[in-house]
C-alpha cells in the first residue's frame, strides 16, 4: 500500500485498458494519465478515410499501444486473435468511457478489477441507447450519469458512482451534454477509478423499482402525437432535437420541428394560421416562430422547421419559403458533406462538432477547402474561412451564405413596411430596432410616426428605443467585440465584409435613395448621387484600409546594447456610439460607421428621430452582408433618452456626434463625467464665402448658389454668409436672385425638381422665424423667406442683402436655404478676413478669385477645417473633414478618421 493524493492507495499506478472512442474517451484517457496510471493499451475503432479517432490520435502521440479492431466477436463468439492481443497488455482494469462496439464478457471479466462503464442517465432509469433523449422526452426534472460495473446484462451492473443535475425547462440534448454530461462525466469517470485505486469503490445493486428501458430513438418513431399537453409536446420535440428530429405531416409533407420553448404568456400572439392534422387547434406562424397548442390550451414556440428535402428555415418564414432565409443545405449544396468525410473518425457529426477539436490539422483545412471548391466551383472559399467557422453548423451556414450570395446572419426575420408604386418601384423598409442581429420591438412596445415632409403625412410607425434598449444594444456590441467572431476576425475578412456591404448598398441604391427622399425630403437625383452614392464610396474606401492599419518600431535609447525592442500597436477602442443628424441620414451614418468598423470596433448608432428609415434599411443590409451579430446596432429614438444614455454608458468607449454646438457641449460633458470616453464632434457652422471682384462671375454665381441651396440648405458646410467685393456686389446679387427665381420647388421624386421640402415641420417654422428676425433687424429680403402655400414643409429659398455684422442672421446659422450677403470694400483683403473669422464657428469656408497668390493667402488665414477655392461642397472620401473652434474637433473621412476609432499601445520587450 502507498500514500498518494492524501489517500491510502490499495492499487497504486494501476494498469488500465481504455476501450472506446470519441472526444469523451480522449479526455478520460488524458485525465487518467495525469493521475499517474499506466495506460497499457487503447482499444478503439479503425481509421476512416485515413483519419484516426481522437482517442487513438492522443494515445499514439504518447507512444501508448493502440489497437483498432473492427469487431471483437464473429457469429456470437469472441475472435481468438483479438482476445489474445487484448490479454497480452496485462490490464488490471478496463475503462469504457464511450464505446459503440460490443465487448465480449471474456474481455469484460478478464482484468483483476473488472470493467467500468460510463452511462449518461441515472440508472436504473433509461437503460439502453438514446438515454439523454429519453431523459428529456419523459420530462425528468433530474438528469445525470452513472459509472457502473459491467455485467452480462444491458446497463444492469452494480452502481459505482452517480452524479445528478437539474434538467432546465428548455434543455436540449446538446445543451445538457455540453453543460454537464461531458465535463462532469469525464471527472466522474476519473473519480470512479480513484475510488477503485484506494479500495473504496462501492458495488450497489441496481433496484428494479423505477427501471426503464427505451430503445434507440429513430426517425420513424419520432412522429408527434398532438393529443398531449403543451409541456409533453415540448419535451418530445426537444428530446428529439437534433437527432432524429420530431416530425409531423403538414400540408402533405413531413415537417420536422426544432428549437422548442414553452410560452408563459396565456395570450397568443397574432399570426397566420397553419393547419396541423391531429392538433387540437391550428398553429400560428408569428414573428417569433411557430406557436403550437397542447390539449391543455397552453402554448409552445418552435424556432426552426425542416422540410423533407433537408432545407431548414426559421419557422417565422414558413409562408415565405421562397425567401433566402434557409439555414441548411439544399440538394445542390450537399457537397459540404465533405466535412463529414474528413472527420470520419467522429461517430456522429453534430452542429456543435468542432473541426479542430476533432483532431483536424492544417492539411485537413487545405483538403476541405479544395474539395468543396471542386464540387461547388461557384463558391469562393479560402483557408481562413475554415478558421472563422470551426463548428459544423457555422461552416455549413457560412458556405450556404456564400453560395447564395447572402453572407448574412441566418434567420433574419424582418417585419417590413411595404410601399408600392413609390417612385415607380416597391420599397420594403424595416421599422423596428436592430439589436444583436435581429429586428425587435422597443421596450414596452413604444412607437412613433415618421413623417413624409412632402405631404406631412405619416409614412409608418417606427419603434421608439428606450433606455433599456440602449443597455441591450451596448451589451450586444460589447459581447461581439470581446467574445464574438468579429473580435477574432482578421482585417482582410473585415474588409471583405465591408466591400460586400457596399455592393449590397449599390444593388439597393435606388431603393435607398427613394426612402431617403420620402423620409428626409432630399431630392431623389441628389439622394441617388450624394446621400447614397457617397455612402457606398465611403464603405469601399475604408474597406481598403482594414489591412493597412499598422503601428511602428521605435529605436529607443536603451535598445542597444541592452537588446530592447519597442513597437506600437493600433488597436480598436471597443464599443462606439454614433449619433447622426437628419440632413444626410445615410451619408452621415456612413462617414462615421465605415471608419469605426474598419478599425475593428462595434457600434451602436442612433439615427435622428425624424429620419430613421435608411439607417434601418442599412441594418438589414449589414445582416445580409454577413456582419456577425452585435457588430452593428441601430436605435431610433430621442436624443434626451437614447443619446443621453449612450453618452453616460460606462461600456461605450467612443462617441461620435454630428449636430448642434449646444448638444455637442452637453455630450462632451456627459462623456467626461461617465468614463472619460473618447469623443469626436462635428458641430454648427457659419461658413464664410469670400467672392473677390476678379473671380469668374459665372462660376461664382453657380457655385455660390450651390454653396447655400445645396440639399435645401440643410448642409453643415453651407455658406452661412457671403462676403462680396463692393464693385461686383450689385451684379452678383442681381444674377443670384434671377437664378433663385428659376428654381423649381416640388416633389423630391420628380426628376425636374430643384428644391424639395424642408426636413420637418419644426425646422420649417424655425426658418420662417429666422427670416422674420432678419427683416426686423433691417436686413433687406430680396426674395423668398416664407412657407410655400401647398401641403408639406416647403420653404421658398431666401436671399438677404445689406446684412450688417451685428445682426442675428449674420451671426447664427439658419441651416436652411437662406443666402446672407454682405459687401466689403474693394481690395480690403485683411478687412474681410477679419470679418470672416469673427465667429466662434470654423467648419468650412471658401474663396473665389483668379489670383492664386491671393487665394492661398486667404486660405492660410481662414480659421476653418476646410477651405474651398473656386469651388464649393467638393468633399471626397479620401480627404479629412472636420471643424475648428466651436464647430468641433476630430475628423471624418480620409486616413485621419481612423485615428478617431483607434488607440495606440506601446510595447517594449527585452530579449
Amino acid at each position: 500500500k502507498l500514500w498518494r493524493r492524501g489517500n491510502l492507495c490499495e492499487y497504486p499506478n494501476m494498469k488500465i485498458a481504455v476501450i472506446g472512442q470519441s472526444l469523451f474517451g480522449q479526455e478520460v484517457y488524458k485525465e487518467l494519465r495525469k493521475d499517474g496510471h499506466v495506460i497499457v493499451g487503447v482499444f478503439t475503432i479503425p481509421d476512416k478515410d485515413g483519419k484516426a479517432d481522437p482517442l487513438a490520435t492522443e494515445a499514439e502521440k504518447d507512444g501508448v499501444p493502440v489497437f483498432k479492431f473492427p469487431r471483437w466477436r464473429l457469429k456470437g463468439n469472441s475472435i481468438p486473435e483479438v482476445v489474445k492481443q487484448y490479454k497480452a497488455v496485462g490490464a488490471e482494469l478496463n475503462v469504457l468511457p464511450f464505446c459503440s462496439q460490443f465487448i465480449p464478457m471474456e474481455i469484460i471479466n478478464f482484468p483483476r478489477h473488472g470493467s467500468i462503464i460510463y452511462h449518461p442517465s441515472l440508472l436504473p432509469r433509461h437503460r439502453g441507447a438514446s438515454a439523454i433523449n429519453w431523459t428529456l422526452i419523459h420530462g425528468d426534472k433530474k438528469g445525470g450519469f452513472t459509472v457502473f460495473w459491467a455485467d452480462d446484462g444491458l446497463d444492469t451492473g452494480p452502481i459505482l458512482l452517480q452524479r445528478e443535475c437539474d434538467v432546465e425547462p428548455d434543455d436540449t440534448v446538446n445543451s445538457i451534454y455540453n453543460r454537464f454530461l461531458f465535463p462532469e462525466g469525464v471527472k466522474g469517470t476519473v473519480e470512479a477509478v480513484r475510488l477503485i485505486e484506494v479500495g473504496k469503490a462501492p458495488r450497489i445493486t441496481q433496484p428494479q423499482e423505477g427501471a426503464t428501458y427505451e430503445g434507440i430513438q429513430k426517425k420513424e418513431n419520432a412522429k408527434i402525437d398532438w393529443n398531449q399537453s403543451a409541456e409533453a409536446l415540448h419535451n418530445w420535440i426537444r428530446g428529439n432535437d437534433k437527432v432524429p428530429g420530431a416530425w409531423a405531416e403538414v400540408d402533405g409533407q413531413k415537417l420536422t420541428f426544432y428549437g422548442s420553448t414553452l410560452v408563459d404568456n396565456d395570450t397568443p400572439a397574432s399570426g397566420q394560421s397553419l393547419e396541423i392534422p391531429g392538433a387540437c387547434r391550428p398553429g400560428l406562424v408569428t414573428k417569433q416562430g411557430l406557436l403550437l397548442f397542447g390539449n391543455d390550451g397552453k402554448m409552445l414556440l418552435v424556432k426552426n422547421l425542416q422540410f423533407e428535402d433537408g432545407k431548414m428555415i426559421p419557422a417565422a418564414q414558413y409562408f415565405r419559403t421562397g425567401d433566402s432565409t434557409a439555414v441548411e443545405l439544399t440538394e445542390e449544396e450537399k457537397v459540404f458533406v465533405v466535412w463529414k468525410s474528413i472527420l470520419s473518425n467522429v461517430p456522429e457529426i453534430e452542429d456543435s462538432t468542432d473541426f479542430f477539436k476533432c483532431g483536424a490539422a492544417s492539411m485537413d483545412v487545405v483538403r476541405l477547402v479544395e474539395e468543396v471548391k471542386l464540387r461547388a466551383n461557384q463558391l469562393q472559399l479560402q483557408n481562413e474561412d475554415v478558421y472563422m467557422a470551426t463548428t459544423f453548423q457555422e461552416f455549413v451556414q457560412m458556405c450556404v451564405r456564400k453560395l447564395r450570395g447572402e453572407d448574412g446572419e441566418d434567420e433574419l426575420v424582418v417585419d417590413y413596411v411595404s410601399l408600392k408604386n413609390v417612385n415607380n418601384m416597391s420599397i420594403r423598409m424595416p421599422h423596428q430596432l436592430f439589436i444583436n442581429g435581429q429586428f425587435t420591438d422597443a421596450e414596452g412596445g413604444n412607437t412613433y410616426q415618421t413623417i413624409n415632409p412632402t405631404d406631412g403625412k405619416p409614412i409608418c410607425e417606427v419603434s421608439l428605443a428606450q433606455v433599456a434598449d440602449v443597455d441591450c444594444a451596448v451589451a450586444a456590441a460589447k459581447a461581439a467585440f470581446e467574445e464574438g467572431e468579429w473580435g477574432k476576425m482578421n482585417p482582410r475578412e473585415r474588409g471583405r465584409l465591408m466591400y460586400r456591404l457596399a455592393d449590397l448598398m449599390e444593388e439597393h441604391q435606388e431603393e435607398l435613395a427613394t426612402i431617403e427622399a420620402i423620409d428626409s425630403g432630399a431630392v431623389y437625383t441628389l439622394a441617388l448621387k450624394t446621400h447614397v452614392g457617397m455612402s457606398i464610396q465611403t464603405f469601399r474606401y475604408f474597406a481598403g484600409w482594414c489591412d493597412k492599419i499598422q503601428g511602428s518600431t521605435i529605436p529607443i535609447n536603451q535598445s542597444r546594447p541592452n537588446r530592447n525592442l519597442t513597437f506600437t500597436r493600433r488597436e480598436p477602442v471597443g464599443v462606439c456610439a454614433i449619433v447622426i443628424p437628419w440632413n444626410y441620414p445615410l451619408m452621415m451614418l456612413a462617414w462615421k460607421t465605415a471608419a469605426c468598423l474598419a478599425a475593428g470596433n462595434t457600434v451602436v448608432v442612433k439615427p435622428a428621430q425624424v429620419t430613421p428609415l435608411t439607417a434601418l434599411k442599412f441594418a438589414e443590409l449589414t445582416a445580409k452582408a454577413g456582419f456577425p451579430r452585435g457588430v452593428v446596432n441601430i436605435l431610433p429614438g430621442s436624443g434626451s433618452s437614447v443619446g443621453q444614455r449612450l453618452s453616460d454608458h460606462p461600456d461605450v468607449r467612443k462617441l461620435g456626434f454630428t449636430g448642434s454646438t449646444q448638444i455637442g457641449k452637453q455630450i462632451m460633458k456627459s462623456c467626461a463625467v461617465s468614463n472619460v470616453k473618447k469623443v469626436s464632434l462635428e458641430l454648427g457652422g457659419k461658413s464664410p464665402l469670400i467672392i473677390f471682384s476678379d473671380c469668374d462671375m459665372d462660376k461664382a454665381v453657380r457655385m455660390g448658389m450651390s454653396s447655400v441651396f445645396f440639399n435645401k440648405g440643410e448642409n453643415c458646410i453651407a455658406a452661412g454668409r457671403l462676403f462680396v467685393e463692393e464693385s461686383i456686389h450689385d451684379q452678383f446679387v442681381h444674377r443670384v436672385v434671377e437664378e433663385v427665381k428659376k428654381m423649381k420647388i416640388g416633389d423630391p421624386l420628380d426628376r425636374s425638381t430643384d428644391h424639395g421640402p424642408q426636413n420637418h415641420k419644426a425646422h420649417l417654422d424655425k426658418l420662417v422665424q429666422y427670416c422674420e428676425t432678419g427683416v426686423k433687424e433691417g436686413a433687406r429680403l430680396l426674395y423668398g423667406g416664407k412657407q410655400v402655400d401647398r401641403p408639406g414643409f416647403f420653404f421658398e429659398p431666401a436671399v438677404f442683402t445689406d446684412v450688417q455684422d451685428n445682426m442675428y442672421v449674420a451671426q447664427e446659422e439658419s441651416f436652411g436655404p437662406v443666402m446672407i450677403i454682405s459687401k466689403f470694400k474693394d481690395s480690403d483683403v485683411d478687412g474681410v478676413l477679419k470679418r470672416a473669422n469673427d465667429t466662434e464657428y470654423g467648419l468650412a469656408s471658401g474663396v473665389f478669385t483668379r489670383d492664386i497668390s491671393k487665394a492661398l493667402y486667404v486660405s492660410e488665414r481662414l480659421e476653418a477645417g476646410t477651405v474651398f477655392i473656386n469651388t464649393y461642397n467638393k468633399t471626397d472620401v479620401a480627404a479629412p473633414f472636420g471643424g475648428f473652434k466651436q464647430s468641433g474637433f476630430g475628423k471624418d473621412l480620409g486616413e485621419e478618421a481612423l485615428n478617431e476609432y483607434l488607440k495606440t499601445k506601446t510595447v517594449t520587450i527585452e530579449y
